[in-house]
């Protein structure tokens, strides 16, 4: 791929649009032969709109697979406040409705892999590591973890319809004072409820951003622990170590899983093509 500013990859978090577009529909939504379909109806629909906001030249869907992998190695309880959709009745299973967006992706010509011994995250962040200087890179997705790949070539975009929004470095210097090389560090040390990631007791947001502007990373953090002036500040950090690097390990996106597909092969073009004219050729209309 060349160095040109007109390259644009675009990289879809498949579950989390999945999620956020089965939940977010209305109503449950039958067709004529019975089938819900509100699931597809809406990632379809929520992916060609973004797909006309970045105009990429370039485009990959990854999801997750239902598998161990190293972070759960790491802690048992990654992620164990998550619903075990196994046990969920079909109609309110986001999964059961996954074949149909499989097809559905197919029939528009979009790439798409679910991430094999690793997250969906991992294989994004080496995308987006790989190819930042070759191309813009915009990762569509409301997982906060991927604040930390953010610099002027890679965006995370959060779509909300009219109401999306593009985030840059700018967005977390605004929002926490920091940018996005300790978002990791940040992180670790205020915890994340949504993987069941546990920070240093009494430190929120504020006082983690405070921290890293003090001391720079988690590591120059933890060296310096006892010059923290704040007494149970201090105490918290001495005695949550080991969870804190844990947490690190947890959150931080490094680049090394492997990418299903060279980038040649993610060479795409939009055709125009309606959610209707998508629904109709897989049949589901």
């Amino acid at each position: 791929m060349k160095n040109n500013n007109q390259d644009r990859l675009l990289l879809i978090d498949g579950h989390n649009l999945l999620f956020q577009m089965f939940f977010g529909m209305p109503s449950r939504i039958i067709n004529k032969d019975g089938k819900a379909i509100q699931g597809t109806l809406g990632f379809v629909g929520a992916l060609i709109k973004i797909i006309k906001m970045t105009a990429p030249t370039h485009l990959a869907v990854l999801f997750d697979k239902e598998q161990q992998n190293q972070r759960t190695e790491l802690l048992e309880d990654y992620k164990a406040n998550r619903i075990d959709y196994s046990a969920v009745p079909e109609e309110d299973n986001p999964f059961s409705q996954l074949q149909d967006i499989y097809h559905a992706l197919d029939y528009m010509g979009i790439q798409h892999q679910e991430a094999v011994n690793c997250e969906t995250d991992d294989v994004i962040a080496s995308y987006a590591l790989q190819y930042a200087n070759q191309a813009q890179v915009v990762i569509s997705s409301f997982d906060s973890d991927f604040f930390q790949l953010m610099n002027r070539n890679v965006s995370v975009l959060r779509y909300r319809g009219d109401n999306t929004v593009i985030c840059g470095p700018e967005f977390l210097q605004e929002k926490y004072g920091i940018s996005p090389c300790y978002y990791a560090d940040f992180k670790a040390l205020a915890g994340d409820s949504a993987d069941n990631i546990k920070g240093a007791e009494q430190v929120g947001p504020k006082t983690a951003a405070n921290l890293i502007g003090q001391f720079g990373n988690l590591e120059n953090i933890i060296l310096h622990a006892r010059e923290i002036s704040r007494p149970s500040i201090r105490e918290s950090i001495l005695r949550n170590t080991e969870r804190l690097r844990t947490n690190y390990k947890l959150i931080r996106l490094d680049g090394t899983a492997a990418m299903p597909f060279s980038l040649d092969e993610l060479r795409y073009s939009y055709t125009g093509i309606s959610t209707f004219d998508v629904l109709r050729g897989i049949h589901l209309k």
